[in-house]
């Protein structure tokens, strides 16, 4: 998934909020930002990849600023928020019938999860919106491949699941769980370092991922989505030995349209900016379950 043009203001925005996260000082908010204007002049091309950019905007801010974690309180807010509502999610689930009716409401929870994230123009989000967003998880759902991700959950013996952000990775231990009781090996990967609001091993453990998971591992990197040459041998391993991939978010959809994919990958995620909408052919503020081959 290459950028649109109006991807330099939330580029540029999100990275001037993360500087200003970042220091308090702004005498010395200017190095960072000047560093980031030069980057974007140089990087910034219709070729380009926007978890690429926001990839590398992050990772020289981080640098310049010195603080790793600009987000930390944030994500744990999110964790708390996201426990905080869980149950209601689990309730719905609940209710449902059979295996198939009770998969397709754990989607529906993880898709929702995928709105936590923070700076985007297109994603006004409030904690605050959570139980109603869940409650109306099927109206929102512009694409509805489910029932075929169900069938192809069914067949799978091991199943590797990308989590994406903070909090969100609270309502994708129920989907998780689901996976399970269709019979596979579920491994659960997050990132190996903080990038954004992803969730890393830290967020998985405080959400109790570690207890649902048959394996929890790291990427091996801290980039956003999923960048194959920056992930570690044991990560690749895995990656190439799955029969079915699980993966959540925005940056997951922007690298893995990108690739030629050894197995089907679902893609689970909530369209929070007009490019990744305008990519999958839906408004912004929609709920996606599509399969890539």
């Amino acid at each position: 998934m290459n950028i649109e043009l109006r991807c330099i203001s939330c580029i540029l925005n999100r990275g001037y909020l993360e500087i200003e996260e970042s220091i308090d000082d702004p005498s010395l908010q200017f190095k960072p930002l000047s560093a980031l204007l030069r980057f974007l002049a140089e990087e910034f091309k219709p070729t380009a990849n926007p978890a690429y950019l926001g990839t590398k905007r992050d990772r020289l801010i981080r640098r310049i600023t010195g603080n790793p974690d600009p987000f930390k309180q944030r994500k744990q807010i999110s964790n708390q928020k996201a426990l905080e509502t869980l149950p209601l999610a689990k309730s719905l689930l609940a209710k449902e019938t059979s295996a198939e009716l009770r998969f397709r409401r754990a989607c529906l929870s993880a898709i929702v999860g995928n709105i936590i994230e923070f700076d985007l123009p297109d994603n006004p989000f409030k904690f605050t919106d959570l139980e109603e967003l869940i409650q109306q998880a099927e109206k929102d759902l512009a694409i509805d491949e489910i029932p075929q991700i169900f069938n192809k959950a069914k067949k799978a013996k091991r199943i590797l699941y990308l989590t994406d952000n903070a909090g969100e990775i609270a309502f994708d231990t129920l989907l998780v769980q689901e996976l399970k009781n269709l019979g596979a090996k579920v491994i659960v990967a997050v990132k190996s370092g903080p990038i954004l609001n992803d969730a890393t091993m830290e967020d998985a453990q405080i959400v109790g991922m570690d207890k649902v998971a048959d394996e929890l591992i790291t990427t091996g990197s801290d980039a956003v989505g999923l960048f194959l040459e920056e992930c570690s041998s044991e990560f690749l391993n895995i990656y190439n030995s799955v029969d079915f991939v699980v993966a959540k978010g925005m940056g997951h959809a922007e690298t893995l349209t990108e690739l030629q994919l050894p197995v089907p990958h679902a893609l689970m995620l909530r369209t929070k900016c007009c490019t990744v909408a305008n990519h999958f052919k839906v408004d912004t503020g929609k709920n996606i379950a599509k399969i890539l081959f």
